[in-house]
């Protein structure tokens, strides 16, 4: 795997402290770029068509931000750029980040007792060739009651405020209360393994 893995290099277009530890546990060394795009300027009909439009946004807000005559020499490997973006579906609604307190309040006290989907894209730049690909994934969470003071801790740790849905699936708070998951938790947790790896080859 050593040489396949030397053989390119990534660049994971996202802050998430999760997305992070998903790519270094598939045996990845990367760096870090971010992208500062205008999230809820972007809007589309679908879950699917959002996360995916959301991915592109980034690629292209961070490939405006690097000098690509960089990654175009020939003796030099490729460079892959990793975006991703995560919603909540919860009753037909999209759920994004909470924009306050009291809507992430709202939003956790709906799952107590009942289940939210997950939609999670992946986008795959090769800096290098310009060839880019891309894919969405499903996850359903399903979750027993959760009290009211561990919402009220959530909240106040601020862990809902930073996160799709205002579900942190990893959290010590949230944990006890996840009674299943159908589909990937790395899907839930905003970067799914088996597609990044798919789409990382396809590029390639």
């Amino acid at each position: 795997m050593a040489s396949k893995r030397s053989s390119f290099k990534i660049i994971l277009g996202s802050s998430s402290e999760a997305r992070r530890r998903i790519l270094a546990e598939m045996g990845y060394e990367f760096t870090i770029v971010t992208a500062d795009i205008d999230e809820k300027g972007i809007r589309k009909e679908t879950p699917e068509e959002l996360v995916m439009a959301l991915a592109e946004a980034k690629a292209d807000a961070i490939l405006s931000k690097l000098q690509i005559k960089d990654y175009l020499e020939e003796d030099l490997p490729p460079t892959l750029l990793i975006t991703a973006d995560t919603v909540v579906v919860y009753k037909g609604t999209i759920r994004e980040k909470p924009s306050s307190e009291e809507e992430a309040r709202e939003f956790v006290k709906g799952y107590s007792g009942s289940h939210g989907g997950v939609v999670g894209s992946v986008l795959v730049t090769n800096l290098k060739t310009g060839t880019r690909k891309g894919g969405w994934e499903r996850a359903e969470v399903y979750f027993y009651d959760i009290p009211d003071e561990v919402i009220d801790n959530m909240i106040e740790e601020g862990i809902s405020l930073n996160v799709a849905g205002g579900l942190m699936l990893e959290h010590p708070l949230t944990l006890p209360f996840v009674e299943s998951v159908v589909g990937s938790t790395d899907c839930v947790m905003g970067l799914p393994k088996a597609l990044t790896e798919s789409l990382i080859q396809e590029v390639l």
